[in-house]
């Protein structure tokens, strides 16, 4: 075999090409290893106490047993896979029920009624244990523009009330605080608050973070806001000496020259990058990116075809650098207009008429986010929880049986391959297979057992990378 290349030329050739490929590596590493919460509760500061997550949990698990008493009645309001076999009298359900609860799993996935019971068991069992995920204490939106004595009053004692339920282990796993923009007019009290805020939290929490915890800017439009943020960070680190890189931040896509600049230019992956590192996830701001838009309020939803085009912007921007992405939220509530427990039966059926109309629409607003690539999302109200894990476990539970056999099929096939043909053609679709997993492991929908079904290691799949567990199996 005749060779023209010298070893010397490809040594050259090599040397430049890790280079390159290194620096890539260094801009597009992949998804992280953490966690991601499925959603984002936002709630004003001023109501923000030490247990509001606790309190929004119950009234969560309150609002589903209330409108959905058995997974029936849930499969029906959104039309889930099987509803249509399933009982409608109670005592016929509840007989239906008990004899899916003596089954094993293998014998109950035979059963059309499968998938509504194993969602509504999954959705009561994560209300009851840990019903919401993520909490942003909101001074935006959710609080307004009040005076500054006001503002600043609340920073105090949200603050404190932070670190009190801190120390009583009453808080989310994930946490943090909204700011006001870095916007002209309302830069002064955005700064203002961040620094009342993490100084009052840092004296009252023996100089202590909170895991998970995030500042959102929202109103992103220029890499300098970023930059300032960063600035404070280390201003605020270096005063209380933590150690660098302990404050963390989001940013909000909610304006259009955040997709769009004024050199026609995609901004937002400069837009990361000014957050030296410090920005670990982009929220999509449903409304207000609409409204920018020049859409009437009427038809300002997630689903709307602008929104869409701006999701798909940002997963072109950002697909690939291990940022966080997460959809807006569903501005309908599931709440009944009428209160109180001596209701007539006229009312009762009109609350539960609204509040099944909102848990449909927020179901499918969650499932269009998710099959677009954003498995996290926001939430305003309490009985929205319940359709948030519905969708998200629906998600994953309707595909599992098809992405195991595919993922398990899928590396027996490639594992007996060269490593200079198929691996490297393959790996994508090896790798989406094996991000299913780690998904749906992590929300939740599926647990460690049932994801190796796949033939893989759970240290295999925690590895996140299909490409290595193809080269480690066939050393």
């Amino acid at each position: 075999m005749k060779l023209s290349i010298s070893n010397e030329a490809k040594e050259s050739v090599y040397n430049d090409l890790q280079i390159a490929n290194t620096a890539f590596n260094k801009i597009y590493p992949g998804d992280g290893s953490q966690r991601q919460a499925v959603h984002t509760v936002y709630g004003g500061a001023n109501l923000f106490k030490s247990d509001s997550t606790l309190k929004m949990g119950k009234a969560a698990l309150k609002s589903f047993t209330t409108y959905a008493p058995n997974f029936a009645v849930l499969a029906k309001v959104l039309s889930l896979c099987g509803h249509q076999s399933l009982p409608h009298i109670e005592s016929q359900i509840l007989a239906l029920e008990n004899r899916l609860d003596k089954m094993t799993d293998a014998d109950r996935k035979q059963e059309s009624a499968w998938l509504a019971y194993t969602v509504y068991k999954k959705v009561l069992s994560k209300l009851e244990r840990e019903a919401v995920e993520d909490f942003r204490i909101d001074f935006e939106d959710g609080f307004g523009n009040r005076p500054d004595a006001e503002e600043d009053a609340t920073a105090v004692s949200a603050a404190k009330e932070l670190a009190k339920g801190m120390n009583e282990k009453t808080i989310s796993p994930f946490i943090g605080i909204r700011i006001k923009p870095f916007t002209e007019d309302l830069k002064q009290r955005g700064i203002r608050t961040l620094d009342i805020f993490i100084s009052t939290l840092l004296d009252n929490s023996e100089g202590k973070m909170p895991e998970n915890f995030v500042v959102m800017l929202p109103k992103v439009t220029i890499p300098q806001q970023i930059e300032a943020l960063v600035k404070l960070f280390e201003i605020l680190e270096h005063a209380y000496k933590l150690p660098e890189g302990t404050l963390k931040m989001e940013m909000m896509v909610e304006a259009t020259q955040a997709v769009m600049d004024a050199d026609g230019k995609n901004p937002l992956l400069a837009l990361i990058r000014a957050g030296k590192g410090r920005c670990i996830a982009a929220h999509f701001g449903t409304y207000d990116y609409t409204a920018s838009c020049n859409i009437t309020a009427k038809y300002q939803t997630m689903d709307h075809p602008v929104c869409d085009f701006a999701h798909h912007m940002t997963r072109v921007a950002l697909g690939g650098t291990g940022i966080m992405l997460s959809d807006g939220a569903t501005n309908v509530m599931p709440v009944g207009p009428h209160r109180g427990d001596n209701l007539s039966v006229e009312q009762e059926i009109e609350n539960r008429e609204v509040v099944h109309h909102a848990w449909k629409l927020g179901f499918g607003h969650t499932s269009h986010s998710l099959r677009n690539g954003f498995y996290q999302g926001w939430d305003l109200h309490p009985a929205q929880l319940p359709m948030r894990y519905a969708a998200t476990y629906t998600f994953f539970l309707e595909s599992y049986e098809d992405a195991a056999l595919r993922l398990r099929n899928f590396v027996d096939k490639t594992a007996q391959a060269t490593l200079t043909g198929d691996v490297f053609d393959d790996a994508a679709t090896g790798q989406g297979l094996l991000n299913y997993f780690l998904k749906a492991m992590n929300c939740g929908a599926i647990s460690e057992k049932e994801a190796m079904v796949t033939g893989l290691t759970i240290d295999e799949i925690r590895s996140r990378s299909f490409y290595k567990i193809l080269v480690g199996r066939r050393k």
